[in-house]
């Protein structure tokens, strides 16, 4: 089967050659890598992560103290008062150069919101999983019905030669006076039908190479051709063993399951809001009316000085149990987006299994067909030149014959498109 086929992309090949684009042929990998780097969903998914990542890593900095310098210089107007005009100063300059530490002792809410964004950041990655499944799912679709367009030229081109060696016997058998006239005009008929359906695989091919270039290239009108993997099988896992891969490795649950987490944690974080909070400060430094370790009496100005801080909530007219019951709505949803999600998978899993599972198991029943189609063919023409049989069955057994390579071809791109589905929920096997 992948002797008669010639990998070749139609089309635009003369402009390309104008403008010097080379043509690419792709393995299913590159396509893949190269559909990753264009893909806007998939780079939309993959920054979401990376931002909740950077969210992880704030929430956990306010968790930690925090070291600052702090430079100042006041002037206040003089009046003849050591204060000046303004009198809560503590003088008319005022010099300030201090290293300010700052620490949270017991924050219940900063500690909820890390946790929190720790399963923000696990839900986000699994939807970048989910959208990188998608992606690949998509990829495989394209490139086997690319695949599929150029076997079904090649198809074509076959049966058109057939058709025109039909055609010129039925010429010769005519001026020999064997056939009648009418048997002529039928192969004539489909000769121009084989025609019709070659060009119309070959718009075919440029159609689906157009709509699979936007997914891999900045520039759908780069040349490119992919290779040719339909002739090997992968084979189908066990049932068992997908339903155990599907578990394990599925990223619509991690993603739900990570949610339901991360509403937890914003649950708490709202009820945090309810404790009092306790912080220290710690400065070191010079604060005084001139910038010297030393003032004109001798008095040491550069020291330290320590505080702690204890914020106890009394009334914020309901805001914080609004707050708590938004948490609860949403960690209630929540859930019940996680039960979907189980339920879905366990029939996602099950219908695409299935398909996959008929898509394997006509493969040998198609590619039987189509021998067995050439092999009617050629008995049939054996005995039209024999004079056995009618024009009617040659032309019924060159259809048949086209239809049978053509169904193989399908099935083949069938039972990859079913493995890349199921794949989806199990990852690659």
């Amino acid at each position: 089967m992948a002797g008669r086929l010639a990998i070749v992309v139609w089309g635009v090949a003369g402009v390309a050659g104008l403008f010097g684009q080379t043509t690419l042929t792709l393995s299913l990998d590159e396509a893949q890598a190269r559909a990753r780097k264009v893909a806007q969903q998939y780079q939309s998914a993959a920054i979401t992560a990376e931002l909740a990542h950077e969210d992880r890593v704030q929430a956990k900095a306010a968790l930690l103290p925090t070291v600052n310098w702090f430079n100042q210089y006041i002037y206040t107007q003089g009046n003849g008062t050591p204060s000046g005009v303004f009198v809560p100063n503590d003088g008319v300059h005022i010099y300030s150069n201090q290293a300010l530490v700052h620490g949270d002792i017991l924050a219940p809410g900063k500690r909820a919101d890390y946790q929190r964004a720790i399963a923000a950041e696990a839900a986000a990655r699994a939807k970048a999983d989910i959208a990188a499944r998608g992606l690949a799912a998509t990829v495989v679709q394209d490139y086997y019905g690319l695949l599929a367009a150029q076997r079904k030229y090649a198809n074509a081109q076959q049966s058109l030669k057939e058709a025109r060696e039909f055609a010129d016997i039925t010429r010769k058998l005519e001026a020999g006076g064997e056939a009648a006239h009418s048997d002529a005009v039928k192969a004539e008929i489909q000769l121009a039908q084989r025609e019709r359906d070659a060009q119309d695989a070959q718009l075919a091919i440029e159609r689906t190479r157009i709509g699979f270039g936007v997914l891999l290239f900045t520039d759908y009108t780069q040349e490119f051709s992919v290779e040719d993997n339909l002739g090997t099988v992968p084979v189908l896992p066990e049932r068992a063993q997908v339903q155990e891969m599907a578990g394990r490795n599925n990223p619509d649950m991690r993603a739900a399951q990570a949610t339901v987490r991360q509403q937890e944690y914003e649950l708490k974080s709202a009820r945090a809001a309810y404790f009092p909070t306790l912080s220290f400060d710690y400065f070191y430094g010079i604060d005084a009316n001139q910038y010297a370790i030393w003032d004109r009496e001798h008095s040491r100005n550069l020291g330290s000085v320590a505080q702690g801080t204890l914020t106890i909530p009394v009334w914020n007219w309901g805001a914080t149990r609004s707050k708590v019951r938004q948490g609860e709505l949403r960690l209630q949803q929540a859930r019940l987006d996680l039960s979907l999600a189980q339920r879905q998978l366990l029939a996602n899993l099950e219908a695409f299994y299935l398909e996959a599972q008929a898509a394997n198991a006509q493969i040998d029943s198609l590619r039987r067909s189509a021998e067995l189609a050439a092999e009617s063919l050629r008995l049939t023409l054996l005995r039209y030149e024999a004079g056995e049989v009618t024009v009617l069955e040659v032309v019924d057994a060159q259809s048949t014959l086209a239809q049978a390579r053509n169904a193989h071809d399908d099935g083949l791109v069938r039972y990859r498109v079913g493995l890349a589905e199921l794949q989806t929920l199990t990852g690659v096997f």
